[in-house]
């Protein structure tokens, strides 16, 4: 419990410093990150290269390195430096952590810096993508469905209801943006989405959006 309320005030200490890139004022929760992780599990194929971007504090994270397999590999991308030392902790640390540490790396950087040509089974994504302009949106999810293996599965969410109402109570360049990520999210989805989770007990409530190659 002590660890959890640490983490949540970093996390908002965090949302308050850089709100556009964290988006959140408290980790995902449980049943949030259950969903996010709901592919994981899944060791039918052998070995998989795993792919965590925007993991935070680590509380996905945390249900990822539970359902990983022998031989499967992580590697995790975070932007905010606080959060990049508090993942380091965790896997120094933390007994679930710990038991993968020498097969995940963290990355320092955007995911359009992420080096290596490297695809991967499984992404997990947990960027706050309402709060970019939709060239970001449309480069992010580029970048995130070229690094997926074939028949590789791709899981991200977004609030419910959060761009409509952002949009009735914001200017017109404001309600321009919001559209115009909700069309290339539309765009990407329509081609590749294959189930829809509806996270009602988180706060707020989110859609988890499952994609595959």
């Amino acid at each position: 419990m002590v660890r959890r309320l640490a983490e949540s005030a970093l996390f908002f200490r965090e949302y308050i410093r850089h709100f556009h890139t964290t988006g959140a004022v408290l980790p995902s929760g449980r049943f949030l990150a259950a969903a996010l992780t709901r592919f994981v599990g899944n060791h039918a194929d052998g070995p998989r290269r795993i792919l965590e971007v925007g993991p935070g504090t680590g509380a996905v994270t945390r249900w990822i390195v539970r359902g990983m397999g022998a031989e499967d590999r992580l590697d995790l991308v975070e932007l905010n430096g606080a959060f990049v030392r508090q993942l380091e902790r965790r896997f120094q640390t933390e007994p679930a952590f710990r038991a993968v540490a020498d097969r995940a790396r963290i990355h320092h950087c955007p995911i359009e810096e992420l080096p290596g040509g490297e695809s991967y089974d499984v992404i997990v994504s947990g960027l706050p993508l309402n709060n970019f302009s939709a060239a970001d949106v449309e480069r992010i999810l580029t970048v995130l469905t070229d690094r997926l293996a074939p028949e590789g599965m791709l899981s991200f969410f977004e609030y419910i209801a959060v761009r409509p109402v952002r949009a009735m109570l914001s200017g017109r360049a404001e309600r321009a943006r919001l559209r115009a990520i909700g069309l290339t999210m539309r765009s990407v989805l329509k081609h590749h989405e294959i189930r829809r989770d509806a996270v009602w007990l988180n706060v707020p409530p989110a859609w988890v959006h499952h994609l595959r190659k």
